[in-house]
């Protein structure tokens, strides 16, 4: 049988750069061999001297895992493609080869030359590596740092936003002095402090569909430290789209996740979660909450999936997911597999390129919002000190009124709020106010639902009440 076999990055040095190489075999075991005999120095890279394929070197066949099948003896038909995912570590070379470092860094990463799964050969990757962080938050600040501290070449960082207070209980790239200023801007002074022998490209401005795949295409690795499904599932399907690696994790209160998508043959996250949940059924980290050292954990195990997928080492988290949970302090390990009908990276897609996101995750876009009738913090002033007969309500939970409120406001959580509706009276003028704005939002579009005609949503919550009325009240 003829099959191609997929070269990964790490090993072309040995095919000569070739990406695809045409062998005979009926096994997966004669087609490697077949492999070996044209290029015999990628022997050893990927069986040990017992002839047993190296328990680091995955093999898919047709989209499916090799270890799941018959292993080496699994039967190939003409035309299969086989995938080699990942690849071994070169080997050590000698320092007299390692001129791509100075002085300065032989100390500096020496405690990696002394590893033999990386040595000078698998810093000098990392060295050449550049990684995409797309956001700068909990989840990005410890991947950051771990990566720069590791030595990767390049690193470019997606944000948007300024250092909050809220933010210092988890984002550790930042301090109380920085509250207010870029975080981009922070993150690559306080990180080029760490390592100056690196390159970073910052990206100050939403990652969305319109310029996601022109930023993502310049770097080896993209990594979703994101906190919104849109970007997530963008991030995910560019990813797919460049056949680049995206090292997933995502946070919630005690729990978290960790998985590798987007390889030739290994599942893309989509394969996971088809569609992302109803709009508000996942709360986000600001309504939910999180554990600050959280994200820490699943951070820095994402910093560790970039590394062995640069150096080729270990055994990628590529068709596994882990599940992590910091109350009973566990680790679960779940399988994935591809899915042969996922719109993206199944085997007839029906999503080639970036789509609309806020739409395809349900979330409101500017002009859907305009729609929920709103009213600002001053204006809401305005009218309660003229006396108006006005109900202000307040739909957060319990926990957030001991911390802050405004002054006559009637609290009745978003959760009771549809069995509470007789508690209001649809004559009434009623201003609906939550922290931020979206639960208030989703409050005020049920009574409209309902029949009430005179309802606002108070923009901007209470943190706006807080910002321009009463300076006096908790922020949190």
């Amino acid at each position: 049988m003829s099959v191609s076999i997929k070269i990964p990055s790490p090993l072309r040095r040995f095919t000569g750069n070739t990406r695809s190489v045409d062998v005979y075999g009926a096994t997966v075991g004669e087609a490697l061999k077949g492999l070996i005999n044209q290029y015999s120095e990628l022997g050893v890279h990927l069986f040990g001297e017992d002839d047993h394929l190296r328990s680091f070197v995955n093999v898919y066949v047709g989209g499916e895992d090799i270890r799941y099948r018959d292993g080496l003896e699994t039967t190939i038909s003409d035309g299969d493609e086989l995938v080699i995912i990942p690849s071994v570590a070169g080997g050590v070379d000698s320092v007299n080869d390692a001129k791509d470092f100075g002085r300065e860094e032989y100390l500096r990463y020496s405690r990696h030359f002394t590893l033999p799964e990386i040595g000078l050969e698998g810093q000098r990757k990392l060295k050449n590596a550049s990684v995409l962080i797309i956001g700068a938050g909990g989840l990005g600040s410890p991947i950051l740092l771990y990566l720069t501290a590791a030595g990767i070449g390049k690193l470019g960082i997606v944000d948007f936003d300024e250092v909050d207070l809220s933010n210092l209980q988890r984002q550790i790239l930042y301090t109380t002095e920085d509250i207010g200023q870029s975080k981009i801007v922070i993150a690559k002074q306080r990180l080029l402090a760490s390592n100056p022998h690196l390159e970073i490209e910052t990206y100050e401005k939403p990652f969305t569909a319109e310029n996601a795949l022109s930023i993502a295409a310049d770097y080896d690795i993209l990594i979703d430290g994101t906190d919104n499904f849109p970007t997530r599932y963008l991030v995910n399907d560019v990813s797919v789209f460049l056949q680049k690696p995206n090292v997933y994790g995502s946070i919630f209160q005690f729990e978290g996740q960790l998985s590798v998508f987007g390889t030739p043959g290994g599942p893309c996250y989509r394969c996971l979660y088809p569609d992302p949940p109803p709009p508000g059924l996942v709360p986000s980290c600001a309504e939910g909450g999180v554990l600050g050292v959280l994200p820490g954990t699943i951070g820095t195990l994402q910093a560790t999936e970039a590394i062995k997928l640069i150096t080729g080492i270990g055994q990628p988290m590529i068709g596994r997911l882990l599940v992590y949970d910091a109350l009973e302090m566990t680790f679960n390990q779940l399988k994935l597999r591809k899915n042969a009908a996922c719109s993206v990276c199944g085997e007839h897609p029906t999503i080639t390129e970036p789509i609309d996101y806020e739409q395809f995750c349900g979330v409101s876009s500017v002009e859907e919002t305009v729609s929920i009738p709103e009213i600002t913090a001053v204006e809401a002033r305005d009218i309660l000190a003229n006396g108006h007969n006005v109900a202000l309500i307040d739909v957060r939970e319990p926990w957030e009124a001991k911390i802050t409120r405004i002054e006559g406001a009637k609290l009745i959580p978003l959760k009771t709020f549809t069995d509470r509706l007789s508690e209001l009276d649809p004559s009434q003028e009623i201003i609906v106010h939550c922290k931020g704005g979206t639960r208030s939002a989703k409050a005020v579009e049920l009574l409209i639902q309902q029949g009430f005609s005179d309802v606002k949503n108070l923009r901007g919550g209470i943190l706006a009440w807080a910002k321009d009325v009463d300076t006096s009240l908790n922020r949190y």
